[in-house]
């Protein structure tokens, strides 16, 4: 694998919390991460071979979990919250991060862990060196509450339930629920609004998005990269729904190693704020 090893751990994280985490490792291991987060009914497994690809392409180690209630990792709690990424974000993340002793992380998230992403980015500004989303939320907007509408039709009459399955076992149902349930409750939509971490965040980010996502307006991304300034480049990939990584991946891979490069290069050069 062009020296890359791959190497699979449950990482306690307290409060009766462990997480599945996989490691990307480069031989001999680089000095900055990237750590992706997967989207709502995702985990590890639903990368694929993007985290391959980003570390051949960066030449950086990767990092990927399952986030608390998917996958091999702990439950997490029912109903969610309605902060619940607020938590993710502010909590889970960072704990995890400390312990993995990762010290400069390049983050990246798919969907809600986009939002995610960008709420760890404000309130780990000394430990995130870079940001990236994919498919991002800032708010809850037209398109996403038709979108999850029409997957719940899906998951009534199509094979979703099974696939769901193969990923989480019998949470699979449970998943599926707290997130279908949670993003139509009219309290959760009133209250999301991510703006307020954007103030935070101090690192340079990338915001991308397919031109046909269907969970999400183009404004997302215009708003995030007013919102964060001159540090942000947004970008709407062609041909691209919810799932760019899978639907462009050269796209894609080929924007976060531009991205990364400079920010690597600069602290490396003594010229980066690590």
């Amino acid at each position: 694998m062009s020296g890359l090893s791959i190497s699979d751990q449950a990482v306690e994280l307290g409060d009766g919390v462990r997480l599945q985490v996989r490691h990307w490792h480069q031989q001999p291991a680089s000095d900055y991460t990237l750590v992706l987060l997967h989207e709502a009914l995702g985990s590890i497994d639903l990368w694929r071979d993007f985290p391959e690809r980003l570390a051949l392409a960066t030449g950086l180690d990767v990092v990927a979990y399952d986030r608390r209630g998917y996958g091999r990792s702990t439950e997490e709690e029912y109903p969610r919250p309605l902060d619940y990424l607020e938590r993710e974000g502010e909590i889970w993340l960072p704990r995890l991060l400390a312990a993995l002793e990762l010290e400069k992380v390049i983050l990246v998230g798919h969907s809600d862990s986009g939002s995610i992403v960008l709420v760890g980015a404000g309130a780990m500004p000394d430990r995130v060196m870079g940001v990236i989303s994919i498919a991002a939320h800032l708010t809850v907007d037209s398109l996403t509450i038709k979108g999850i509408r029409e997957a719940g039709e899906r998951y009534r009459t199509s094979d979703l339930p099974e696939r769901l399955a193969r990923r989480h076992g019998e949470r699979g149902r449970l998943l599926f629920d707290a997130w279908h349930d949670t993003w139509l409750e009219p309290g959760f939509q009133r209250r999301m609004n991510f703006e307020p971490w954007l103030a935070n965040i101090r690192c340079p980010a990338l915001i991308m998005q397919g031109e046909n996502d269907e969970y999400g307006l183009p404004d997302q991304v215009y708003t995030i990269v007013e919102r964060l300034g001159q540090n942000a480049r947004g970008i709407l990939i062609p041909d691209a729904g919810h799932f760019p990584q899978n639907q462009q991946p050269e796209f894609v891979v080929t924007a976060i190693r531009e991205f990364v490069t400079p920010i690597v290069a600069d602290s490396r050069n003594g010229n980066g704020s690590a």
